[in-house]
């Protein structure tokens, strides 16, 4: 078998992810060159080893291959042409060491992936946290979509995310995470909300923000108009000339009721103050509800009609 990992981390065949962890911690604080100054070449020797049979045996895919091909199948693979057949091996798996400051790095802090830190008293690492990368990823931007009565009453949303970022050695990971967004009452569309750091994380780059931008859905009675509610209301021409009541359904569920005694000419306008969308700086305030008159005249009149029409409103002033 060559090299044998496991006698090197003195662990045995059966040893669990913490069992290796342990090893590797004992071993490398014993072996690493700063700590001895008088051996140092061998040290550095031992250290590699340690290191090397840590990042075989702590990978599920390369302690497989070792296990049954020993280090002349992890070698073999390398360089793409494997010495065995196996259905559970993987010929796109390429064995390339991991530098051995960078997985001590990993254990017991540093800066970008190296040591950052000597030894004090001849026994303890100073650790150091990792710095965050001098560049940031660019933001990442989603739509929020909301309806119309979410952006005047005010709701919650939970938003499912997955992100990639590195485990406590490095490597990339999957992970899922809910995040709430509380929707104020008068948001408009554009408004933004930021999740700082929330893309994927990648090493030396800071993460991207992950932006939501609000998106309003159309509405089938209601069209908005800044901080305004616009209502068009179709009515016949008899309604225009002689007045009516009309209701209208709120979007917080109240009914509305708004007569209408004046005669409607085309364009005219009824505007009912502090019954439009909440101001989000006060939702207290509102802005007006603006009811727009479509009078709908008839196709064709009978004679009798218009005979009628021309007594009654001949003599009318124009």
């Amino acid at each position: 078998m060559g090299v044998d990992y496991y006698n090197i981390l003195k662990v045995t065949r059966n040893a669990t992810e913490d069992d290796l962890k342990k090893a590797y911690k004992r071993l490398a604080m014993k072996w690493h060159p700063d700590k001895n100054p008088v051996n140092k070449k061998e040290a550095e020797a031992k250290f590699k080893q340690i290191s090397e049979a840590y990042d075989v045996l702590s990978d599920a895919q390369k302690r497989q291959i070792y296990d049954l091909y020993g280090e002349e199948g992890l070698m073999a693979t390398e360089f793409g042409t494997p010495s065995y057949e196996s259905s559970n091996s993987n010929s796109g798996f390429r064995y390339n060491p991991r530098d051995a400051e960078d997985i001590f790095a990993e254990f017991f802090g540093g800066s970008s992936g190296k040591r950052s830190g000597p030894y004090r008293n001849g026994s303890t690492y100073t650790e150091h946290r990792k710095t965050p990368g001098s560049v940031k990823a660019a933001a990442i931007e989603s739509k929020l979509v909301c309806s119309l009565e979410e952006l005047y009453k005010g709701a919650r949303r939970k938003m499912r995310i997955s992100r990639v970022v590195p485990d406590e050695f490095g490597k990339p990971k999957t992970v899922e995470e809910i995040l709430k967004i509380d929707i104020k009452p008068g948001w408009k569309k554009g408004t933004k909300i930021t999740f700082p750091e929330k893309g994927n994380q990648e090493p030396g780059v800071t993460p991207a923000d992950l932006i939501f931008v609000v998106d309003e859905k159309p509405h089938v009675i209601f069209k908005r108009d800044g901080n305004d509610l616009v209502v068009n209301q179709k009515i016949s021409l008899l309604e225009a000339l002689t007045g009516q009541t009309f209701s209208v359904l709120t979007l917080d569920g109240r009914n509305l009721i708004i007569p209408v005694t004046d005669i409607i000419k085309p364009g005219h306008e009824v505007v009912v103050p502090k019954e439009g969308m909440p101001i989000s700086k006060d939702p207290s305030k509102k802005g007006n509800l603006i009811i727009k008159f479509d009078v709908m005249f008839p196709s064709r009149l009978t004679a009798e009609q218009k005979s009628d029409l021309k007594r009654v409103l001949g003599g009318a002033d124009n």
